[in-house]
């Protein structure tokens, strides 16, 4: 019987007496099945605690075999069973395939070879003739899929058991942020090395932290360095906004929470990204509203450090106000690791002109060096502001002198010292004083 969850629901949750009926029907026959000769009934469901608890007992379903998310080793037994009949290219690693696939059921494997196939077949088709009967020997000797078919594939796959939430798949890497070298080191003993080095962890009996929490004032790059971690480890990112999982209802707001990390956990390795995490988990005790903070909170500390175990999943909180966010959470065993991120050092600052500058047509005279001294206490995202502020200030010049679409002209046009100088004076850094207030705010920071 498939889907029995449809037939056999909670009585107490339905209205409808047919329904009740039927489950009623479903138990007597079941009971009765030892007069039945040899009869087995196997239902199967993808809701087991929406079936009915009279139905779930020894004499009627005497056993519940849970067919649960593929490991490594399955996921690559399962890879060369639909890999068996294609001609593969001598450069597809399934066992580089296996170990990405986190969270893949078989179908989503399945799909994702399928997938692979049609890319391969699409840079052929246009060599082939659609109108002839047949299709040439050679043409089918010199098919083959490669790995960047795949690579492709999987790049625009995500596993059905996050289809609900929202799934990013980032593509930062690590030299594409500018400083923040201490932070980085964090994220990477935190996040990448237990899923990297797995092996090692096991044998040093070592527990990689739960939780990590970046603070610091707004724009350093704190979103930026949670993407990047998710990018380089190759594990699933689900981003949840702080606001997202407050809702109207009694009850909803807390069910979000446990959605999420119940998803996370299907779908391990997986990190989870609370971004603006204050406005959920504020300290007990000092909201004016229903309670509903103090219940998401409640659930939050269940979640991390709960029965059920976070095995590979890896919270990731940001916030610029850490003042006012629970201790509770901030103990370890839940935010094991609290992380300074403040504004760039002068090294940092010329990594990050760098980075925006890059591509950008520069006139001579700019000295990329000479603007980055000058930019003391500027943040990351000002910078990033100050570099497109000057291309758009050329721009203007540019259209206002009418010059219109003419090839040549636009080539010759690039920006100079000066609208870098210009734009400067347009983005307003934070002040000696507000950095010193965030420096301050660290809620017993373990590192600075």
């Amino acid at each position: 019987i498939d889907e029995i969850d449809s037939i056999a629901p909670k009585r107490d949750e339905v209205t409808a007496e047919t329904e009740r009926r039927v489950v009623a029907q479903l138990l007597a026959l079941m009971d009765g099945l030892e007069g039945r000769g040899k009869v087995v009934v196997i239902g199967a469901t993808n809701r087991p605690n929406a079936l009915d608890p009279a139905l779930r007992r020894p004499g009627r379903f005497d056993r519940e075999i849970e067919m649960g998310i593929p490991n490594k080793e399955g996921r690559l037994q399962i890879l060369q069973i639909h890999t068996r009949g294609m001609p593969l290219d001598d450069d597809v690693d399934l066992d580089k395939l296996a170990s990405m696939t986190h969270g893949y059921v078989g179908a989503d494997l399945a799909a994702l070879t399928r997938e692979a196939a049609m890319r391969s077949l699409r840079k052929v088709l246009p060599t082939m003739d659609l109108e002839a009967e047949s299709i040439p020997t050679e043409v089918l000797n010199g098919l083959s899929t490669r790995m960047e078919d795949f690579m492709d594939a999987y790049r625009e796959m995500q596993p059905s058991t996050l289809r609900e939430v929202l799934v990013e798949s980032p593509n930062v890497k690590w030299e594409e942020i500018g400083g923040l070298e201490k932070p980085k080191q964090e994220l990477m003993e935190s996040v990448e090395w237990p899923l990297k080095y797995s092996a090692l962890y096991r044998h040093m009996n070592a527990t990689p932290p739960k939780g990590l929490l970046l603070y610091g004032p707004p724009g350093t790059g704190k979103t930026l360095l949670a993407k990047a971690v998710a990018s380089e480890s190759e594990a699933n990112f689900i981003s949840v906004k702080g606001p997202e999982f407050l809702s109207k209802w009694v009850g909803e707001s807390e069910k979000a929470v446990r959605e999420t990390f119940r998803k996370a956990r299907q779908a391990a390795p997986c990190v989870i990204f609370l971004d603006e995490i204050d406005a959920i988990a504020p300290v007990r005790g000092t909201s004016s509203d229903s309670g509903v903070t103090e219940r998401v909170i409640s659930q939050l500390l269940t979640e991390m450090d709960g029965l059920e175990s976070l095995h590979n999943v890896v919270v990731i909180a940001a916030t610029n106000r850490p003042d006012i966010i629970d201790p509770a959470l901030l103990r370890p065993g839940r935010f094991d690791r609290m992380v300074y991120i403040g504004p760039p050092d002068l090294a940092a600052r010329k990594e990050i002109m760098r980075i925006h500058t890059k591509g950008k047509p520069l006139d001579d005279d700019v000295d990329l060096d000479k603007l980055a001294s000058k930019m003391e206490n500027y943040t990351g995202a000002e910078i990033s502001a100050v570099c497109n502020e000057a291309v758009m200030l050329a721009i203007r010049d540019y259209v206002l002198e009418g010059s219109g679409l003419d090839e040549e002209k636009m080539k010759g046009r690039k920006v100079g010292m000066k609208y870098f100088e210009a734009a400067m004076e347009n983005v307003v850094p934070m002040t000696e004083n507000e950095i010193r207030r965030y420096e301050k705010l660290s809620p017993n920071s373990m590192y600075r």
